[in-house]
C-alpha cells in the first residue's frame, strides 16, 4: 500500500505486464475483449486495483443513465475504469482521466489503443491539485467550463476525495444532474467525503449507496456512492430524506 501511495503501481510489473498481456491476449479493436482480458488476467495473474467486473456494472449502469457528454476519470491507473466508460457512454461523448502516474498513463494508453477507443478517451499526467496545472489544461484544451461536466469518476487516492470534489465545485463544472460516482468507500474508505455528502443530503446532493464487494473476490465488502448534483432552486424545497441504499 506504500508504494501505491508514493507510486500509483503495486511494484512488481503487474501493471506493464498487463499491458503486454492485452496487446497478446485480446482482439484488436474490440473493447468487450479488452475488458474480458484484463478481468481474466486479474483472476488468473495478479489481482488490479481497478474498479473490477462487479462494481463495474454498477458504473456501466450511472454512466448509461446520466448519458453523459463530458465525463471526467479521476484515477486512471490501468484504463479499465475508462473502458468501460466508454463502452456505455453516447458516441459523440468525451472523457478525461486523470492520472499522477506516469508509468499508469502510458499503460493505459497503450490498452485504450489497442482497444481502438482513438480520441474519445485522453489521459492527462497530473492531478486537480498540483497548483491549477491540469485544472487549466481541462479547461484551455478539453471544453471544461460551468455547467458542462456532465458525469465524474472518482478512483484515486482517498484523502483526495474530497478536496478534488471541492476544486470541481469551485470550478463550477457540474451542471444540475451531474453525477458523481465514488469507489472505494469502505476499502480503503474516504471518510470525509462520505459525510460531507450526508451533510447535505438533499439540498445538494442526492446520494444511493451501492453495497458491494472490493475488486475481484466476494468475501470483503465494499461501498459506491453515486451522487446527483441538485440545482439550487429545487435543492432549496426538496426536504431531502437521507441517504437511500441501492
Amino acid at each position: 500500500m506504500g508504494n501505491l501511495t508514493r507510486t500509483g503501481q503495486v511494484g512488481d510489473g503487474r501493471e506493464e505486464a498487463l499491458a503486454a498481456y492485452v496487446v497478446s491476449h485480446a482482439a484488436p479493436g474490440d473493447v468487450d475483449d479488452v475488458i474480458r482480458v484484463i478481468d481474466k488476467y486479474a483472476y488468473q495473474q495478479a489481482t488490479l486495483i481497478n474498479v473490477g467486473d462487479e462494481k463495474g456494472l454498477l458504473l456501466d449502469a450511472a454512466v448509461r443513465r446520466a448519458k453523459p457528454r463530458l465525463l471526467l476519470e479521476l484515477g486512471t491507473y490501468c484504463g479499465y475504469g475508462a473502458l468501460r466508460m466508454a463502452r456505455a457512454m453516447p458516441p459523440e461523448a468525451r472523457l478525461c482521466s486523470i492520472e499522477f502516474s506516469a508509468a499508469n498513463a502510458s499503460v493505459a494508453q497503450r490498452i485504450w489503443d489497442h482497444a481502438g477507443l482513438g480520441d474519445r478517451v485522453t489521459v492527462l499526467h497530473g492531478t486537480l491539485g498540483d497548483g491549477g496545472r491540469t485544472i487549466e489544461r481541462l479547461t484551455t484544451e478539453h471544453g471544461f467550463g460551468p455547467g458542462r461536466l456532465d458525469f465524474v469518476f472518482v478512483d484515486h487516492i482517498a484523502r483526495a476525495y474530497l478536496p478534488d470534489l471541492q476544486r470541481i465545485l469551485d470550478q463550477r463544472w457540474l451542471r444540475p444532474g451531474s453525477i458523481v460516482l465514488a469507489d472505494n468507500m469502505k476499502v480503503p474508505g474516504a471518510p470525509r467525503y462520505r459525510a460531507y455528502l450526508r451533510e447535505r443530503e438533499g439540498t445538494e446532493w442526492r446520494t444511493r449507496e451501492h453495497h458491494t464487494h472490493v475488486e475481484y473476490q466476494s468475501w470483503v465488502r465494499d461501498l459506491v456512492l453515486e451522487s446527483e448534483y441538485l440545482p439550487s432552486a429545487v435543492a432549496a424545497g426538496s426536504g431531502g430524506t437521507g441517504t437511500a441504499p441501492a
